[in-house]
């Protein structure tokens, strides 16, 4: 428990502050009746870790596709510093989409391409005017920051599942994001190696000044990540607050997540 003292840091928020993130009135269904958002408001402060909860099929990973483009909402406001995503240019959604990293359940490596390639592909898409030596540096810090350094030349396929999620990881910090979505970090993985990964997450927040949004079913990241957590249901925000305070809460179906 030591370490959750060490890099949590105090939940204070300026008041004047815009949110790094907001979302208004989300509305999104696939096919004629599958109403998956009925409405979603939530905010995402800078340097906060916002844990997201929800049943399977609630919308937690459809909102924050919608965030970054890959899923078109029906209806709502997206403002992601302090612009409406959804009523910009693809110019300028890119430039945005350049400050957000998203980690994907899975990792999302190119399994043809050994994990220096991997990064290496990443960095160069976007940033072009590299020189191999500036490319080779930033894809050693990024991997120090995940402390897989050691694992540089390997396939992913020689990679065990969380060794791919660090991977998936430091292709994501390699950008140097301002603002991460996790969608469910831990999810295959065991007991240690899912503190290994929740931890990984707050050093991250902590050395490199990222906000967060992370889905998770995974109650132990939670607790471990979360500054506030919101719960989905029925496609809208049931409840909100911090894990101790949901824990306590009323709502016998909320505190059902805790248990």
């Amino acid at each position: 428990m030591e370490k959750e003292k060490l890099h949590k840091e105090p939940k204070t928020k300026d008041k004047e502050q815009s949110p790094i993130i907001e979302i208004k009135d989300l509305h999104k269904t696939f096919g004629k009746d599958n109403k998956v958002l009925k409405g979603v408001n939530l905010t995402l402060n800078k340097g906060e870790d916002l844990v997201v909860l929800g049943r399977s099929g609630s919308g937690k990973s459809v909102t924050i596709k919608c965030i970054v483009g890959l899923i078109e909402p029906d209806k709502g406001e997206i403002k992601v510093f302090n612009e409406n995503v959804l009523h910009i240019s693809k110019k300028e959604l890119n430039e945005i989409r350049v400050k957000i990293g998203f980690l994907f359940q899975s990792g999302a490596l190119y399994d043809s391409m050994s994990v220096r390639e991997n990064l290496a592909f990443t960095l160069t898409k976007h940033k072009r005017d590299l020189s191999p030596e500036e490319i080779e540096n930033e894809v050693m810090e990024a991997l120090e920051n995940v402390g897989l350094a050691d694992a540089i030349d390997k396939m992913p396929s020689e990679l065990s599942g969380g060794m791919r999620k660090r991977i998936g990881l430091a292709r994501t910090l390699i950008l140097k994001p301002e603002i991460i979505l996790y969608d469910e970090p831990t999810t295959g993985l065991d007991t240690i190696t899912s503190r290994e990964i929740s931890e990984l997450i707050l050093d991250i927040k902590h050395k490199q000044k990222t906000s967060s949004i992370i889905i998770t079913h995974d109650m132990a990241c939670a607790k471990l990540t979360s500054d506030r957590i919101i719960v989905l249901k029925d496609g809208v925000i049931h409840a909100e607050g911090t894990y101790e305070e949901l824990e306590k809460d009323e709502d016998e179906w909320v505190r059902s997540f805790f248990e």
